[in-house]
């Protein structure tokens, strides 16, 4: 069994994500790796669950927020 390193629940079902750095991160659900991992939109504040957009080393969750926060040339897919 595992300890959820955000709710602090004791699961024999947890799992673990490893990023690129190396680090191993445990969990008992998705929804508390997605409030540990997922990066945040810089203008609206949601976690980003999808793709998601980068402009200039910054996160959106997607061309609007991206536009609203000045970057240029971002489209949603059409």
């Amino acid at each position: 069994m595992a300890r959820c390193e955000v709710c602090g629940n004791d699961y024999d079902l947890a799992f673990f994500v490893e990023t690129q750095d190396g680090s191993r991160h445990a969990f008992d659900s998705f929804a508390c790796a997605i409030h540990r991992m997922a990066p945040i939109c810089e203008h609206c504040r949601v976690p980003i669950v999808g793709q998601g957009v980068e402009a200039g080393g910054h996160w959106y969750c997607g061309a609007h927020c991206a536009r609203s926060e000045g970057k240029v040339g971002i489209v949603d897919r059409v």
